[in-house]
């Protein structure tokens, strides 16, 4: 009854590299990563050093801007343009864009004018 799996060994070749493919991937999740802690802390410095609030709301908003894409490009792996998936990901989330910014423009301008 149990389930029979062949387990197939990876050559020395195949190996290094997805070992050096794995490294590349970590590296430039790392970097995306330390970025986005950089423009939180700049957001946070803004604040603490009193900017008015007619230059930070715009400012925090840009910074949110950036992250939002670094997070899409980076662990949404929208990056990678060899993956099957990624038609229908962009499809979804350029489609979702497009919907949310007049939403958002629209709440902006209730909210501020």
């Amino acid at each position: 009854m149990g389930h029979h799996t062949e387990v197939q060994a990876k050559s020395k070749a195949q190996y290094e590299y997805d070992r050096h493919h794995n490294a590349v991937h970590m590296r430039k999740q790392v970097i995306n990563f330390a970025i986005m802690i950089f423009l939180t802390f700049l957001a946070f410095a803004v604040v603490v050093a009193g900017f008015s609030p007619m230059f930070i709301k715009p400012f925090i908003l840009l910074l949110a801007g950036i992250q939002v894409v670094l997070q899409l490009y980076s662990f949404m792996h929208m990056d990678d343009k060899n993956g099957h998936h990624i038609g229908v990901i962009s499809t979804y989330v350029w489609s979702g864009a497009m919907i949310i910014f007049p939403v958002f423009l629209a709440f902006v301008t209730v909210v501020w004018w």
